[in-house]
């Protein structure tokens, strides 16, 4: 799949919401008894090898499979950073891709100890959870509300496939309020593991970059951001205890409920610059509001 450019910043990476691979029609009936058709997304399984060893099997939308896979393996710490990727195989018809290195690997003990995550669409990890907040630094970034603001808008607002069929979670790579790399999955695991294959493939430095995301503030994000050594993490949605807890001992500026003029900083407030007056800002339109925007 090609990437999709934004008219107003050719830089910009965005979801395809009309590609007919990503979504079906449905035909069911509403409350009052009538006939409707809808569009929902459509989930494939995509199994990761990496060389000649089958990692896991995934439920993906699998529009990016190349940057789902090698981001994957980064994030559960089974690639290095400075790891040499000879190649990326990937068979449509067999939903498989192989991600091949120099370097010979052999994780029959790691796969053996995994943790079911609290990721939608059953995310997992692999053992060493803590490794990557005992030997990351984060650089010193700074985080403006004027970006923050800018940012927020500009995300609610893109065509996606949330708006198109819901059902969907989205990770945004930001800088300076400016979104530059967007991905869609069913799991927002999915979607940050994406942009971390994007990054690793491209070589975008991450020191004064901010993830967002549509989902919550869990663990399992947090130690994924420190991984990609982000600094700075944005949600719409809310925390988990040990997400912020996770945040803390890292150093990672942790962002939630960010909606309109309204968010919640909960770790690594020293990074926020106050540069724009909450009352210049416009409240969140309620088309782009998500499922429990209200309850959170």
């Amino acid at each position: 799949m090609q990437d999709i450019r934004a008219k107003q910043d050719p830089a910009i990476i965005m979801p395809e919401p009309h590609d007919p691979r990503l979504t079906e029609r449905v035909t069911g009936v509403d409350h009052t008894g009538a006939v409707v058709e809808i569009r929902v997304p459509v989930e494939r399984a995509l199994t990761l090898y990496l060389n000649a060893q089958e990692i896991v099997t995934m439920m993906t939308i699998n529009d990016y499979p190349e940057y789902l896979a090698i981001g994957y393996l980064l994030n559960q710490n089974m690639l290095k950073p400075d790891d040499v990727v000879t190649g990326v195989d990937y068979d449509d018809d067999l939903q498989v891709a192989v991600v091949r290195t120099e370097r010979h690997t052999n994780y029959e003990h790691k796969l053996k100890k995994r943790t079911l995550t609290s990721g939608c669409a059953q995310g997992t990890a692999f053992g060493d959870l803590m490794e990557a907040l005992e030997e990351i630094d984060l650089p010193n970034a700074e985080l403006r509300t004027s970006w923050l603001y800018a940012m927020t808008k500009s995300i609610n607002t893109m065509p996606s496939l949330y708006l198109e069929a819901g059902a969907i979670h989205g990770c945004v790579l930001c800088q300076e309020g400016r979104p530059i790399c967007y991905m869609e999955d069913v799991g927002r695991h999915n979607a940050v593991d994406k942009l971390a294959g994007w990054m690793y493939r491209n070589r975008i430095d991450p020191a004064d970059k901010v993830l967002y995301t549509t989902g919550r503030l869990t663990s399992e994000m947090t130690i994924k951001t420190v991984r990609m050594g982000i600094p700075i993490l944005v949600s719409r949605s809310g925390f988990t205890a040990w997400g912020v807890s996770l945040a803390r001992q890292a150093g990672l500026t942790l962002v939630g409920r960010a909606r309109g003029k309204r968010f919640v900083a909960l770790s690594g407030e020293e990074r926020i610059v106050f540069d724009q007056d909450p009352a210049s800002v416009e409240e969140e339109a309620a088309r782009h509001r998500r499922k429990g925007a209200d309850d959170d």
